[in-house]
Formats: C-alpha cells, sequence, structure tokens
C-alpha cells in the first residue's frame, strides 16, 4: 500500500480511493488474523475495529442510484461487519478468514472493473474548470 498523504489522495478519483479503502480493510483483517493466532487480542481488537470502520466507509460511499449492486455491497459490507465483531468477540479466525475471502474477491473484482475504464485525474479536471472559469471572466 502506497504511502498516503493528503495531496496523493487528492490526486485519485472516487474509484481508485474505494480500491484503497479495499486494501486497507484486506491489510486490517490480515493483522488480525495474525494476531489473534499469536495470543495478542488488543492488536486483533484495534485491526479488527479498523476494518469495521473502513465497511461503514465502504457504506458510506455507495450511491444507491447506481442499482441494486449498491444495495447488495450494502447488505455485504453490513454482512462483513456483523462477522468481524462475532469474530472479535469469539476470537474466531475462521470467521475473520471468510471475511477476508469475501474481502479479496471483491477488490479483485474492484480491481478489474478499474482497468477497464479510463482514469481522470481529478486534480486535472479541478484545474481545467478554474482556466475555464478564470478565461470567462
Amino acid at each position: 500500500m502506497e504511502f498516503l498523504t493528503e495531496e496523493v489522495v487528492y490526486k485519485k478519483t472516487p474509484q481508485q480511493l474505494t480500491a484503497l479503502l479495499y486494501e486497507g480493510l484486506i491489510e486490517s483483517v490480515e493483522e488480525a488474523i495474525a494476531s489473534t493466532k499469536k495470543g495478542d487480542y488488543i492488536h486483533a481488537n484495534k485491526r479488527l475495529q479498523k476494518a469495521n470502520d473502513i465497511l461503514r466507509r465502504l457504506g458510506v460511499g455507495l450511491k444507491y442510484d447506481a442499482g441494486i449492486i449498491a444495495h447488495q455491497l450494502d447488505a455485504l459490507y453490513n454482512y462483513m461487519a456483523e462477522r468481524l465483531i462475532d469474530a472479535n468477540v469469539k476470537k474466531d479466525v475462521a470467521m475473520m478468514e471468510e471475511v477476508l475471502t469475501i474481502a479479496k474477491d471483491i477488490a479483485t473484482a474492484w480491481n478489474e472493473a478499474l482497468k477497464k475504464q479510463p482514469t481522470t485525474n481529478v486534480a486535472a479536471k479541478k484545474a481545467a474548470a478554474y482556466e475555464q472559469f478564470i478565461m470567462t471572466e
């Protein structure tokens, strides 16, 4: 995962930011699994809380007018969050691994879709809009 500065984040498209959230989700769950296996439940708890925070952010970012897929993703994010809460309480690695598998599948599909769409530079769009405004004055 690349080091994220404010400048880097502003240059990302919403789709690229979503891909970064999926990376963070996967990384957090992987760390929680490793920590749980070592018996470091405090660190595992922190990583699972971060994973749930990411799932919440992914849910907030859904555009429901985009169709049924948004509703399906919302249900899936909620399911994953509930499983992570249960896994945290029970210290159940299998539940965490289930969520990890789902997250990896979604991330893979998302990244494949990103490859098929032209990328746009948000900063360039903002600069062009600003220049157009200046030119009309």
